[in-house]
Parts: C-alpha cells; sequence; structure tokens
C-alpha cells in the first residue's frame, strides 16, 4: 500500500526523491512559496550533475526533472545565475552557436562544495518535514 511505501522511504535517505515525486504527484501544483530558497540549491545541483549549462538548458531540465511542476522564469534565473557568479561559485564562458552567444555557466571548486553542501542541508530539511507532515499519515 502506499503507506507502508512512504515508511519504506522515510527509513531509507537515499530514497528521498522518490518521496518527493509521489509528494508533487499527489499535489500538481507548487506554490512559490514552497520553492523560496530552493532555486539556489537546484541551480548548483544541476551543474553538479551536468557540467556547463546555459540559462534555457536550465529552465528546461528544471521543467523535465519536475515532470513540468516547476517552471523557472528568467526574471527568477537570471538574477540567481549572476549572485551565484558574485559569490564565484559559479564561472561563464560564452560561446557561438548557430550564429548566436550562449554564456554557459559552470561551477568553480568553490561552487562544487557549496552545491554538495546544499544537496545535504536539502536531504536532511526533507527528511524532517516528511517526519512532520507525513507522521499522520504512515501510523
Amino acid at each position: 500500500t502506499e503507506e507502508i511505501w512512504l515508511s519504506y522511504c522515510l527509513i531509507s535517505p537515499t530514497l528521498h526523491f522518490d518521496i518527493y515525486k509521489i509528494i508533487i504527484y499527489i499535489s500538481p501544483m507548487i506554490t512559490n512559496d514552497l520553492l523560496k530558497g530552493t532555486l539556489r540549491t537546484i541551480i548548483l545541483k544541476l551543474l553538479l550533475e551536468n557540467g556547463k549549462m546555459y540559462g534555457y538548458e536550465i529552465t528546461r531540465e528544471v521543467e523535465r526533472l519536475s515532470e513540468g511542476k516547476i517552471k523557472l522564469t528568467y526574471g527568477a534565473l537570471y538574477p540567481a545565475l549572476h549572485k551565484l557568479e558574485s559569490e564565484r561559485l559559479l564561472s561563464s564562458t560564452k560561446k557561438e552557436v548557430d550564429n548566436r552567444l550562449r554564456k554557459y555557466y559552470a561551477l568553480t571548486p568553490k561552487g562544487v562544495k557549496e552545491a554538495e553542501a546544499l544537496v545535504q542541508e536539502y536531504r536532511v530539511f526533507a527528511a524532517t518535514m516528511d517526519a512532520l507532515i507525513l507522521s499522520k499519515i504512515i501510523r
């Protein structure tokens, strides 16, 4: 049953993303309030996994991975990228592709450390929230 599956996922921190997918599926609309403070982690994690990416590529990957439930606007993404770059967590390079200039972002060594720390912090936070929010569902 669903309760057994959720109990199993809560015990195993490595399966925490499976819980996240289930919760999102049950609640298909993710509000901006829930996303606040996670954009930094999302960007850094994507770059940690994919190496270098350009802005549009980041928005498409977030939409794909979230199954369309999270759509980053350029008004949110680019200021975040610029802030991360000014903090020396990202470096950027420009490359011409199809007669258009693309700005690719990649993690600096400092950015790699920050990404790893934020992912770990998120895992603890998500497990704690799951314990609080799902406690009645599991029992």
